[in-house]
This record gives C-alpha cells, sequence and structure tokens, in this order.
C-alpha cells in the first residue's frame, strides 16, 4: 500500500474479517444436491469430513519422481487433492461465469472444483499435454450441474490469449470472474545456467500472458466482477534456485495492485492468492530438483506442503459478493510463513 494512503490497519482488518465471514458462511451453508461431490473413491475420506483430512496429508520425505513439462497430477504420488470429494458448495457462485487459466490440474483445478459446486460455469485453459487431467476436470463441472468448457492451447501467444478469452465468452454466454493461475517453474541452481530462452518461457508464461488475458478479459467485466491472479510466496521470500519465477511472481503481485486502483471505479475488483509450498505437477515436472522435492515443504510451520484443496476456498471468498470491498490484496495461504 503507498506510503501516503491513510492508516492501513483498517483496511486489513476489513480483508480478514471478510475472509473469514466467508470461511463461517462456508462452513454452515448446507449444499444443494447438483453441487455435492460424486462418492469417495476407496481410500479418500468422506465428504463430511474435510476437516479432518488435513491431518492425513502426506508429509516429506516424498518418493523421486519426474514427469516432462507440464506434468499430469493423475500420475503423481502421492496424488494431489483438489477436493474431489470434500469441497461442499453452497451456491455463493450461483450464475457466474469463470475463466481459470491453468484449470487442469494443481491450485487451478480446485479453484475450478469449488466455482462449479458454489453454483459457477466454468471454462478451463491448460496446454494440449494436459489433456487427461483436463478431460477429469470437465466431468467434475458437469457432474455439478454447470456447464464445462474446455479450451487448450499455449498462452504465450498473444493472439492464442485474445481468442482464448472471446471464446469463453461466447461458449459461456459472459464472463464475470477471471483466474490467471497457469504458471511456469523451473530449478535452476545458478544464474549463469539461466539461459535467455528459459528466462522468456517463464515471463510469457506467468507475466505476459497475464497482461493479454486480462487486457482482452477487460471489455467483457462489468461492475461486481473480479480477477483472481494467483502469486506466490516466492514474490516476498525468494529461493535462490527460482530467480525467473520469483520475479514474476513479484511482478504479478504489482500488476494486481496497479490494476485494483484502475478498476476501482469501474466496480471491478483485483486481487492475488500467494500460496507457499503446494503439491502440483508443477513441482515434478522440473519445478524442484529432486532432492528438494524429497523433502517439499517441510521447512513450513506445518511441516508439509500444502494441498491444492487447502487453497479452493480463498478463490470462492475472494469471487463472492460478500467481498465487495475487498481489492488490491494479496492473500496469503502458505502454512504460516513467507506472505505479506
Amino acid at each position: 500500500m503507498d506510503s501516503n494512503d491513510q492508516d492501513p490497519a483498517p483496511s486489513r482488518r476489513r480483508f480478514v474479517g471478510t475472509v473469514a465471514g466467508g470461511l463461517a458462511a462456508a462452513a454452515a451453508a448446507v449444499p444443494a444436491a447438483a453441487q455435492q461431490p460424486a462418492d469417495p473413491a476407496p481410500g479418500q475420506p468422506p465428504a463430511g469430513r474435510a476437516r479432518e483430512a488435513a491431518s492425513r496429508y502426506p508429509r516429506p520425505p516424498f518418493q523421486n519422481q519426474s514427469q516432462p513439462w507440464p506434468g499430469l497430477a493423475g500420475k503423481m504420488t502421492p496424488r494431489p487433492d483438489h477436493g474431489e470429494t470434500t469441497y461442499r458448495g453452497s451456491g455463493r457462485l450461483a450464475g457466474r461465469k469463470a475463466l481459470v487459466t491453468g484449470g487442469d490440474s494443481g491450485i487451478g483445478r480446485a479453484a475450478v472444483i469449488a466455482f462449479a459446486r458454489e453454483g459457477a460455469d466454468v471454462a478451463i485453459n491448460y496446454l494440449p499435454a494436459e489433456e487427461a487431467d483436463a478431460r477429469e476436470v470437465v466431468k467434475l463441472i458437469q457432474d455439478a450441474g454447470r456447464k464445462a468448457v474446455a479450451l487448450p492451447g499455449d498462452i504465450r501467444d498473444e493472439a492464442f490469449c485474445r481468442k482464448l478469452v472471446a471464446e469463453a465468452v461466447r461458449q459461456l454466454g459472459g464472463l464475470d470472474i477471471l483466474v490467471n493461475n497457469a504458471g511456469r517453474q523451473h530449478s535452476t541452481d545458478s544464474i549463469l545456467d539461466l539461459t535467455t530462452e528459459q528466462f522468456d518461457w517463464t515471463f510469457k508464461t506467468n507475466v505476459y500472458a497475464m497482461f493479454w488475458i486480462t487486457k482482452a478479459a477487460v471489455p467483457h467485466l462489468k461492475a461486481g466482477s473480479c480477477i483472481i491472479n494467483t502469486a506466490s510466496v516466492q514474490a516476498y521470500d525468494p529461493s535462490p534456485n527460482l530467480l525467473d519465477y520469483a520475479q514474476t511472481k513479484a511482478a504479478e503481485v504489482a500488476f494486481t495492485k496497479a490494476l485494483a486502483k484502475q478498476l476501482g471505479k469501474q466496480g471491478i475488483r483485483v486481487n492475488a492468492i500467494a500460496p507457499g509450498p503446494v503439491w502440483t505437477p508443477l513441482q515434478v515436472s522440473g519445478g524442484q530438483t529432486q532432492e528438494n522435492l524429497k523433502k517439499f515443504g517441510a521447512d513450513s510451520p506445518l511441516g508439509r506442503p500444502g494441498q491444492p484443496a487447502e487453497l479452493a476456498l480463498a478463490f470462492v471468498t475472494l469471487a463472492a459478493d460478500e467481498s465487495s470491498y475487498t481489492t488490491g490484496q494479496v492473500y496469503g495461504v502458505a502454512g504460516g510463513a513467507g506472505n505479506p
């Protein structure tokens, strides 16, 4: 927040109060039948025991594993929890229309599942190589009784980004929630080994695409709409092996705060979520070294990485009407470390 603003404490209290109120409302609500998850798969916790699930989330050490970029959630061990059997909706986003990039897996998938079970129709973007994960997500949206739109393609291309937004608007019949979530992360120990090609790839995916997609979406957004960007703890506490990635996440924070000031008069809110270590395909497809992967999340106060499902409610709360006075904020979900 700018130094010439008034005391920021009331704003923070309002934001925390809004989020806390959203959590309480979601916990107390009784979902409609169409918003219920399917029966749990063998070995999965029942939907009513989401509170207990956190105690059973996996902790390091994790086994060695690697996948070619961009990786698939369905091939990870253990498989991430995106809320497939635990997230219960309460109609907080009924009738809304959302576009989520990187919606096939990881944090984006968790947001998509939650949005659909809260009553929103959802378009997801993903790379063609992620089709197997995307098909699962499409079915989950449809099982929630909502419309699903699958829009594969590479967001490093500006023309595709414009087409992506246009198709989402056309097939959904409008747009009022945009989630810029897709990201590129690749571990490189030394700046001497960080190539221009990799640097460009990371910035095109994380920063340029966010700019292109948002620019194309803004003309379709009306008062009450919102934009949510997935930033990272890396914006505040960068790891030495993620030099390029950390820069992009800091850029996303600045983008969020500046755009919120631009769009405030139009009634369009812009916020970000800054996750800490979260168990997603990003980590096993080059985002971490094998050594770091074994102990991934161990240094967080909770002693484990987060699961994508644990971020779902943050996206819902920032998208919901109850957060109508929340804009230009970064909401940290990092297990207790490194966030604003």
